[in-house]
């Protein structure tokens, strides 16, 4: 219980914290376009030189060996991504310093029902060679022109001095570069300065990220604070703040917004929040991964098992996009063996422990609500056979933990992908994102209905061969639920975050990767040369990839590639 002690000592340091930020909002605006840059540059250096401490603290509170290859994640979850991001928003500020737009680097075309799609990767050589066979479109919202895209991209940047007061940040627990992200979209999209109140799980990361923010907190735009429930809602509630962003879980957004226990949940039904300010946020939610029916061989059903475990156990399955979720053909005549091969993947994936909280407990309700759950070792549980009238509540509780159901829909791959994608839309909840499977062969016997049946997913990232955590990873790409949700039915949250185009009202990310890693793609004639991605959980060479990984996006060079590749390769 908080004594009255420590509140008095949580309001002094919230009070003097927000203090700062107003006297600071004025150094934000008073600062151009050139110097907002260079202080992103100073954050992507102390990214650089803080890369190994930040691996190190993250490792800690998630229980990792020093030598596991799971550090991978930390590497490419972490400063990995904070590296690019950077250097891609700095990217898009030069663009507007010579008056230009910062999509006028991109190619755009056309996604189904007239929309502007934006090319966002590849971008450059380094992505096509990194990243070979991977693509991503942002698609912009029907009826929004190109000319409107060009002039509208920059956001705040467009004007600098129109500052918009303090935003809080609610820190995530589970990815650690996200905190550092959202301080920096709100920063620079939003031209807010900004409280970053931590998830209590990344208190060991307090001293990383004090020094890779301290180019912003020494002029006095970023304050960091930490401390429980009790100093989040005394932050939030300040009269001195002007905007919220979380990321979370849908429940921890409604106590945020709506109090909790009885009173809020009447407050929800009425409509009428508890907190009296615009909150934007970055939820979880129940994630599909629709595997369309076709003929593969027994290397492609091995290698998309591994790739399914992957997107339910990266992270141990603390991740918001995990798949939860298989949607799978009943008729389709390699399902049994498809399913021992997942079966098979996600039983040998390395172990780890459960260090997120409520973990072991969110398991046990799952095995109270299916009794004939199957046990596959290391805490893993596959609840297999569900249809959708007997799914019960994983179609519907985010378990964020490494459990995964099997959905058997009817049909062959047009039928099938028809009803999955209905299914995915009208009977999961959240909207954050789904991915899809397909064989060359059967994308190209769909043609134009594989676009189409894109278009009609209400998520906010949509992948082909391959996992949604990719479209986390690039920088360039948007983040966040699919648009219209409201606080009294927030699902998967309310706007984007990541985008370093700084897109206006975006609509969602497209990521498509290849069937087949290499060699293998090549053999097939599929136009791809990238090997197994070090996201996998079963990648050996992981941890010295992310690390090859980040020392590349520090300071991209044509003498690290032979290196990064060669282990990459073994992986």
């Amino acid at each position: 219980m908080t004594t009255s002690a420590s509140a008095d000592t949580d309001a002094a340091r919230i009070d003097r914290a927000l203090a700062d930020l107003a006297e600071g909002e004025s150094t934000w605006a008073a600062l151009g376009l050139a110097e907002r840059r260079e202080l992103l540059e100073r954050v992507h250096a102390a990214t650089a030189a803080g890369a190994e401490a930040w691996v190190a603290a993250a490792a800690g509170y998630k229980q990792l060996p020093s030598d596991s290859p799971l550090l991978g994640e930390e590497w490419t979850s972490g400063p990995y991504a904070v590296l690019t991001g950077t250097s891609a928003l700095a990217a898009s500020i030069r663009a507007l310093e010579r008056g230009r737009s910062p999509v006028d680097d991109f190619s755009l075309g056309r996604a189904p029902g007239g929309r502007v799609a934006v090319r966002v990767l590849p971008h450059g050589v380094f992505d096509r060679i990194l990243l070979s066979g991977f693509s991503a479109e942002v698609w912009m919202p029907p009826g929004v022109g190109v000319e409107t895209v060009r002039e509208r991209a920059g956001l705040a940047l467009r004007h600098p001095a129109r500052t918009a007061g303090i935003g809080v940040v609610l820190g995530a627990g589970n990815i650690t570069s996200i905190p550092v992200l959202d301080v920096l979209y709100e920063l620079y999209a939003h031209n807010r300065v900004v409280a970053l109140k931590l998830n209590p799980i990344t208190d060991p990361l307090l001293d990383v990220f004090r020094e890779v923010l301290a180019p912003l907190i020494g002029i006095g735009v970023v304050r960091i604070l930490t401390g429980g429930a009790e100093v989040g809602g005394r932050l939030v509630h300040h009269p001195r703040v002007a905007h919220v962003h979380m990321t979370g879980s849908a429940v921890t957004h409604d106590v945020v917004v709506f109090g909790g226990g009885e009173e809020g949940a009447a407050r929800k039904k009425a409509g009428t929040p508890l907190l009296d300010k615009p909150v934007t946020s970055e939820l979880g939610g129940v994630s599909p991964v629709i595997v369309l029916p076709g003929r593969w061989s027994e290397s492609d059903l091995r290698y998309q098992a591994e790739h399914v475990a992957t997107q339910r156990l990266h992270n141990g399955g603390y991740n918001c996009v995990a798949g939860q979720i298989l949607v799978i053909s009943k008729d389709w005549p390699q399902r049994e063996r498809f399913l021992s091969h997942l079966r098979n993947a996600l039983a040998q994936a390395p172990a780890r422990p459960a260090y997120y909280p409520g973990s072991d407990q969110r398991v046990a309700q799952a095995l109270d609500a299916y009794p004939g759950a199957e046990r596959l070792g290391h805490g893993r549980v596959l609840l297999s056979g569900l249809d959708l009238h007997r799914a019960g509540p994983a179609l519907t509780t985010e378990y964020f933990a490494p459990v995964l159901g099997v959905l058997e829909l009817p049909g062959a791959a047009r039928e099938f992908l028809d009803t999955a994608v209905r299914a995915a839309n009208e009977d999961f909840t959240g909207t954050l994102g789904v991915n899809l499977i397909a064989h060359p062969r059967t994308i190209a016997a769909l043609g134009p209905d594989l676009d189409k049946a894109i278009a009609a997913l209400r998520y906010g990232t949509v992948t082909v061969n391959a996992w949604t955590g990719l479209g986390y990873l690039t920088p360039t790409a948007t983040w966040g639920a699919f648009p219209g949700h409201t606080l009294d039915d927030v699902q998967s949250g309310i706007g984007v975050v990541h985008n370093a185009v700084l897109l206006d009202g975006p609509e969602r990310t497209v990521v498509r990767g290849p069937f087949r890693p290499a060699p293998r793609s090549v053999l097939r004639g599929e136009p791809a040369l990238s090997p197994k991605p070090p996201w996998f959980v079963d990648n050996r060479t992981a941890a010295t990839t992310g690390r090859l990984l980040s020392d590349f996006a520090a300071a991209p060079r044509w003498s690290a590639l032979p290196k990064l590749f060669a282990s990459a390769l073994r992986g």
